[in-house]
């Protein structure tokens, strides 16, 4: 071993330090976490068990075991089991939790019986960045994400799903007729084997189709018509590439875009984002206390009920509409094409036509002003290039002037979906990568979001230790 830096002998004797304290240096981030959770009000954010029974085991403190998984969502380490193994033998966890070492059940069970109290000390420190002056930009990003369940795509049925395995096993069931007709045709012991094995794969095929049919049943009474077996609140959710659809849950977070901070977060389980902007908006107004709001979001919340609400809210939305016009596609003219005369209530169309308001219309709660002329139609020389109908037919919003404010908006601020993706896409790369290529820990709804509560606290911890250092967060926490 000659030339190499060498290790100590195994047998040599060594002493650990002294004292706990020698364990977490003064900048270690260890610390953070201690201070956080000392400065809390467990009692106030609902934490249980608070304080002490007066009879039976003592139990652990629960800011025991909030600083506990902190440090494990800090750090990857998710797993109660692997927690538990952590505190026997992590230097840093022995510093922060004075060598207490519970086992894998009890933390498990207190991540699962405090998910409000974890939300709440999610919303503590959001508070505290606040008050640093992180949160001063009054811009945030609004996106989703969908996350791994722990229920897999097998254990998931929806109709299209539950008819997709019983043509596949009836199509084997086929095959595998075939099959043994063509041994009972041969002789000897091989084709006695194989003819049994035969029989057998085909009864259990035969039992499968019976209880996909039962499934398919149970699945056209469900509220949703889907149904998952593991996990009951997860869901089939699509995601861009084909054929890569996950079942899982929707994560939506808010984020400020100069410090890129989580200041707002929920779990759902629906598969797009339509009805979420305004919820997400105005979460995030009360957390930054920003009294002039904007909200970048992409073009899968588009909805003109949801533009309306974070208006109404006081929040300003950037966001650009769908390419959904199917006139565009075919190469014709598309409703941006038409100019809206407010003082005449018409549209004048590509070809120098006005075309009137005629009637309005309610459909799905919604107020709907229709504008056409028949006689300017038959006379332009623009309409192929407009609509293969007898004429063309504007549909207006009756708060369509909300959309088109927007729109505006936009084009003056040609970088804001840039900055949207700079400021909310890597948040849910790095949480996706402290994850790994794993799923939740917890099923059900309300546990999923008590995991997600842990995670963005960790996150929002690491970016403010980034951002200040661990000594000032410290000395802001303590003010």
């Amino acid at each position: 071993m000659a030339r190499f830096i060498e290790g100590e002998d195994r047998r040599q004797r060594a002493l650990l330090p002294e004292y706990l304290e020698d364990y977490a240096p003064e900048e270690n981030p260890v610390r953070v976490i201690d201070v956080f959770v000392d400065e809390l009000d467990l009692a106030g954010l609902g934490f249980e068990r608070v304080r002490a029974a007066s009879t039976g085991r003592p139990g652990y403190h629960p800011g025991a075991m909030l600083k506990l998984y902190l440090y494990g969502y800090l750090n990857q380490v998710q797993s109660s089991r692997r927690l538990e193994r952590e505190a026997r033998r992590n230097t840093e966890l022995m510093w922060l939790l004075g060598k207490l070492a519970p086992d894998f059940k009890t933390i498990a069970d207190f991540r699962r019986d405090n998910g409000e109290a974890l939300r709440a000390a999610c919303a503590a420190f959001v508070e505290i960045c606040r008050q640093v002056g992180l949160l001063t930009g009054g811009v945030v990003a609004v996106d989703g994400s969908r996350f791994k369940a722990v229920n897999t795509r097998d254990k998931n049925y929806t109709p299209a799903a539950v008819r997709r395995r019983i043509e596949q096993a009836e199509t084997s069931i086929e095959r595998y007729l075939q099959a043994l007709d063509t041994a009972d045709r041969q002789e000897g012991e091989e084709a006695e084997l194989r003819g049994d094995r035969l029989k057998e794969r085909l009864a259990s095929l035969r039992r499968q189709v019976r209880e996909l049919k039962v499934m398919e049943a149970e699945v056209a009474q469900a509220p949703d018509r889907q149904i998952s077996l593991t996990d009951p609140d997860a869901r089939a959710m699509a995601t861009n590439g084909k054929g890569t659809g996950l079942v899982g849950y929707n994560v939506q977070v808010a984020v400020d875009a100069e410090h890129h901070l989580v200041v707002a977060h929920e779990v759902t389980n629906q598969g797009h984002d339509r009805h979420q902007l305004a919820n997400m908006a105005q979460q995030a107004k009360a957390a930054t206390g920003a009294e002039n709001l904007s909200v970048l979001a992409d073009r899968g919340y588009f909805s003109g009920e949801e533009i309306l609400a974070c208006e109404q809210a006081g929040v300003t939305p950037y966001m650009p509409r769908p390419l959904t016009s199917g006139a565009k596609a075919d190469g014709r003219f598309g409703k941006e094409d038409f100019v809206y005369l407010r003082e005449e209530n018409a549209y004048r169309c590509p070809g120098g036509y006005k075309l009137p308001w005629h009637m309005t219309t309610v459909e799905n709660g919604l107020t709907l002003h229709r504008y056409w002329d028949l006689a300017s139609c038959r006379a332009c020389a623009l309409k192929p290039q407009c609509t293969t109908s007898l004429n063309r037919r504007i549909t207006r919003w009756e708060h369509e002037a909300v959309i088109e404010a927007m729109q505006r908006r936009l084009d003056r601020q040609p970088r804001a979906m840039r900055i949207r993706r700079q400021t909310v896409e890597h948040v849910f790369g790095t949480m996706k990568a402290w994850m790994g290529a794993t799923h939740f820990k917890t099923k059900r709804l309300k546990n999923v979001a008590s995991e997600m509560s842990l995670q963005v606290l960790a996150y929002n911890l690491k970016r403010a230790i980034a951002i200040l250092g661990v000594r000032p967060l410290i000395a802001a926490m303590r003010a």
